[in-house]
């Protein structure tokens, strides 16, 4: 593995690919981005569409009064048929993906919310029995911490995308979910709020989850996920990981040491051991330590670069979001939120034959020449490679967007 693709796909709870500007100071791995205001538009054919689906979700079952309330006020939003359709298949290293799950200000403000909300995090996990600190991982991934929910009018994105047509019977699907949580009294359809695919919340569920595993932790009577209080969603996904067959006490995984000479056919998600057996081997923990648990062992660069020891914990992650990345990302965040160290492994020179810090000398450089990069991370996305677009142009060179050591030394 290595190289991970972040694609879009809407399973388990969380939309992934929402994170379009994941790199380059961009924002954060798994959430749904701050949306510019979509404005409806007028379309024929899809108030046609609408009618007919109101016959379709009357004989689901959903009263008429939600389906006037909630398809009365829906529109047609062309800015959410352009982002299915024109999704951006951004692929990353390992490394660059773990440097942004677990950037500075990420790391800190977990930190923050996991004292914040400790006494409410400790009842959840009481309840559920999945640790504080995954929880308030996977929270810190899908929306930096609550800060980037989505402000997309969630019937009308799903409606477009049914009637659109390319994922119709999914999105079709999401929209009864979606009926039958405004039916519930759960939000209004007006408050019904996400991303531009549907995704809701602090931990970004899609309808069909919510229906399945959102919980009513406060006692209120509503399974509110829109409001700032993030404690229905903690909770939601606390009681998702433990229906996904989370073990409490179980770590995720870890960084693990391997031996001089070990035999890479060892190495695959398919392939684990006890504890007992990868310590005979001679594995031990990052920091020299016993191997924490049994489980798989993946080596994305090889057996000489950082290697990752993969519990059945992990798997259970991969039930939230079906990505590899994203889980070990969920699992690294919650270590460091911790104060566990970071990646003690060197992830050693990229395919440009760049180094982290390289990367993260080139992105100085560019800023001190005048051209932003969005941040100084070490990790080449939209910003950084449109400011070395503007850098080469700028300087009479040929235009690639493209960073290198040579680019590296002539701003030097």
């Amino acid at each position: 593995m290595q190289a991970v693709t972040r694609r879009f796909m809407v399973m388990g709870l969380a939309a992934a690919g929402l994170s379009a500007c994941v790199g380059g100071g961009g924002g954060p791995v798994g959430a749904a981005q701050a949306e510019p205001v979509m404005r409806a538009v007028p379309n024929a054919g899809f108030d046609a569409w609408v009618q007919g689906f109101r016959a379709r979700a009357a004989a689901r079952g959903i009263p008429a009064g939600v389906i006037n309330e909630a398809m009365g006020s829906a529109g047609f939003l062309p800015d959410v048929v352009e982002r299915d359709r024109n999704q951006t298949e951004f692929t990353r290293t390992l490394e660059e993906y773990l440097a942004i799950a677990a950037r500075p200000d990420r790391v800190s403000m977990g930190q923050d919310k996991l004292r914040q909300y400790g006494p409410v995090l400790a009842r959840i996990e009481a309840r559920y029995g999945v640790e504080a600190h995954v929880v308030t991982a996977v929270w810190g991934l899908e929306s930096f911490y609550g800060t980037r929910r989505g402000n997309v009018p969630v019937v009308s994105a799903l409606a477009t995308l049914a009637y659109d047509g390319r994922r119709g019977e999914f999105f079709e699907s999401q929209l009864i979910a979606a009926l039958k949580i405004i039916a519930n009294g759960d939000v209004s359809a007006r408050g019904m709020t996400g991303s531009w695919a549907g995704a809701m919340g602090h931990t970004q569920f899609i309808p069909t989850s919510y229906l399945a595993y959102a919980v009513d932790f406060t006692g209120d009577g509503k399974r509110d996920i829109w409001s700032e209080d993030p404690t229905d969603s903690l909770a939601s996904t606390a009681a998702y990981l433990k229906n996904s067959g989370w073990q409490r006490g179980l770590p995720w995984g870890g960084e693990v040491r391997l031996p001089e000479g070990f035999n890479p056919a060892l190495l695959g998600r398919s392939k684990g051991k006890s504890a007992g057996e990868w310590a005979a081997l001679g594995v031990t923990s990052a920091t020299g330590g016993a191997v924490p648990a049994g489980g798989s062992i993946i080596a994305p660069k090889g057996v000489g670069g950082p290697a990752f020891l993969l519990t059945q914990n992990f798997n259970v992650i991969l039930r939230y979001n079906n990505a590899e990345s994203y889980a070990i990302g969920v699992g690294y965040l919650s270590d460091r939120i911790l104060g566990r160290p970071p990646v003690q492994a060197d992830w050693g020179p990229d395919k440009t034959g760049m180094t982290m810090a390289d990367r993260q000398a080139l992105q100085r450089a560019l800023t001190d020449a005048g051209y932003d990069t969005g941040g100084t991370d070490g990790v080449i996305g939209a910003k950084s490679r449109a400011a070395i677009s503007a850098y080469q142009q700028a300087a009479g060179l040929p235009v690639t967007g493209e960073p290198s050591l040579e680019l590296l030394r002539r701003l030097r």
